[in-house]
Order: structure tokens, then sequence, then C-alpha cells
């Protein structure tokens, strides 16, 4: 394999069409996105990216461009987990997580679609060819919308294809929540699958009274409904809610996952593979919890994660986040009746439109 002889990076802060909400982070009208693309001594090419809810993305930039290039330029472009290892350890101590796990993120994506378009396979395929057809929901960001708002964005989502909902929890008053639960399930009907995220709004004892008040409406998950660092909380949740729990978006390394799974609190892990470390731990991460018998579903960046659920046979739910890159890629996600096709062009087949993102540069 060939040794890489180039890396080179993007910054860019991309508008929202609309202000979208939830119940921790406020509203938001821009995400921020972190290109990375490497180039091998055979001229090949791998672009890997990785994204925020409106800060420290030059925080990631700094890293892409001054420390990653020295441990990086030189190195044989397949030997990925050396690769991984060799930057996890020297930018260890002061930077165990944050930007520079998203940094990493988005360079092992790079790396993986190097890999992918050199073989001349698809990511899915590579990385295990379970089924290229992945179960997806829409997940909204939505807490503030209006009712009638919310059943509308509902019905654009079914009609475009989509037969799984997710809508946010987490305000003021838990009735508040409830009566906006049922009203979707009064709309959807009994049995369509819903999911329900309260970012990290409560305390174990308040998610435990939500859960408990949502029991009746059937909800496939509650998602991340306390600070990821309580990890006896959500063991708790688990075993007294009596509602299925997702979590995972805000743990940032394969260890974490571990103890999560090991205590028994969590029953959908959803690593988000643009701050997990990339594809090599977000595999590492489903292969563990396909060893407890669980499923595996992820958090944004669908167009790379619908090969990583593909690969596996435990991937349950792709989300197709609302911080979307259809203006500014070639071909967006597919959905069809439901299912997420991932695609079988070499790599994870993300174009970028680079001349379009120029006019969004941070």
């Amino acid at each position: 394999m060939a040794r890489i002889d180039a890396i080179s990076s993007g910054y860019y802060r991309i508008p929202l069409e609309t202000t979208l909400s939830d119940s921790m982070h406020g509203a938001m009208t821009a995400f921020e996105l972190n290109t990375v693309v490497l180039r091998d001594a055979d001229g090949v090419e791998g672009v890997g990216y990785t994204y925020t809810c409106g800060r420290n993305g030059a925080a990631i930039e700094a890293l892409l461009q001054r420390d990653f290039p020295d441990l990086l330029l030189g190195e044989e472009a397949d030997r990925i987990e050396h690769i991984w290892n060799r930057i996890w350890w020297a930018q260890h101590y002061g930077g165990r997580g944050g930007p520079t796990v998203l940094a990493l993120s988005a360079l092992d994506i790079a790396l993986w679609d190097l890999k992918a378009r050199k073989l001349g396979q698809p990511l899915w395929s590579l990385l295990g060819g379970h089924d290229d057809r992945v179960t997806c929901y829409a997940g909204g960001i939505d807490l503030d919308l209006p009712l009638e708002a919310l059943l509308a964005q509902t019905d654009g989502n079914l009609g475009r294809g989509f037969r799984a909902i997710k809508m946010k929890v987490g305000r003021s008053r838990l009735a508040e929540d409830v009566e906006r639960v049922a009203a979707m399930r009064r709309h959807l009907g009994e049995g369509f699958p819903l999911m329900a995220d309260a970012n990290m709004k409560w305390s174990a004892d308040d998610a435990i009274r939500a859960a408990r008040a949502f029991q009746p409406y059937g909800l496939t998950w509650l998602e991340e409904p306390i600070i990821p660092d309580d990890v006896a909380g959500y063991a708790r949740l688990v075993r007294e809610g009596g509602v299925p729990v997702a979590a995972g978006e805000n743990l940032r390394t394969l260890w974490e996952f571990k103890q999560y799974i090991a205590a028994g609190a969590v029953t959908f892990p959803e690593p988000d593979v643009t701050n997990c470390g990339g594809i090599t731990p977000f595999i590492k991460i489903a292969h563990l919890a396909e060893a407890f018998n669980l499923p595996v579903t992820s958090h944004g960046a669908h167009d790379v994660t619908v090969h990583l659920l593909a690969a596996v046979p435990n991937g349950s739910y792709l989300e197709a986040h609302g911080f979307g890159l259809d203006r500014f890629i070639a071909e967006p996600l597919r959905i069809e009746n439901g299912l997420a096709i991932a695609p079988s062009r070499p790599g994870h087949g993300i174009v970028f439109d680079w001349a379009g993102l120029e006019s969004v540069r941070a």
C-alpha cells in the first residue's frame, strides 16, 4: 500500500434552513463542518468529516492543520490501526476527548474511504457486508415547534419515505411532553416506531418518572435523558423506567461504551462515527454490543453511517439527522419504504461540492 503524502482540511459554517431546537443546546441556526482529504503516493484520495453544533470547529481545524500532519505523512495508508493508535496516544494527555477525538474521527473516516476506494469496494462491503438496506428514522430537532407544526413535519417525513420518527422531549413541564408524545402516537397509529430524545435534560429520578409516563405510548426508545457521565443513573433507568433506552452520542471512546454495556445501562448503544474516534472504534462498539446481544443504532452523519450499520448483523435504526449535507453532496442518502440504501460506489461514496462549500467557509 502506498504511503500518505498529502493532507488538507476545510472548515465551514453551514446555515440551517430552519432554526432547530432541543432541551439543552437551545436554538441552533447553523452547524460547523470540518473536512479532511488524504492522498496517497498513487494519487488515490480519501475524504472524511466531522461536525459540531456550532462551536469548537476552529479547534478541530487547528489540530488537522498543525498537529496531525507530522503524525500522519509518510505512514502506509492501509495501516489504519497503527495510525489510529499513533495519533490517539500522541494527543492523549492534552486531548483524550473533545475536539481531538472529533478530528481523529474525520481522519479515520478518510483512511477507510481511501482504503475502500483503492480496493474498488463500497465501504459497507469491505467492513463486513451484512445487508445494504438499513432501517431508518427521521431524527427531528423540534422541541419548540408548535404541535401542529410538529405533526406537519412528521407528515413531510412520511412523504419522503420514512417509516420511523423521532421527536424531542424535555420541555419545562413533563405534562407538555406527555401531551405531545400522545398526540404523535395518535397521529402515527399503534405500532408505528416512535422514539423520543431528551438531550440530557433530566436527573435519573426525573428520567425514570418521564419513562413511566411515556410507557402507554409504546416508544421504541427514550434517548439520552441523562448526562452521559451518570452510568449508574442510566442503569437505574433501564431497570426501573420500563422503556428501552438509547445512549452514546456523547460518549467518545470504546471504553466508555464498555462501561455502559457491562453495567446494563443502555438498550440501544448509539455511537456517532464523527465523535467516537471514527469507523475503527465504531465497528468495535458494534461488535461489543453484538457480544451482549444488543442492537446498535447511530447518531448523526447518516451518509457515512449507513455503511457501518449495513456492515454488521446487529445494526438497528439509522438516524437521518437534521444536520444534513444534501445541499453540498452529489448523491444524498436514498430512502425507500423506510429503508436507507447503502451506496454501491467505491468508498463511502460521498462527493462534496467543494466549490459550493467555499461560500460557507468559516
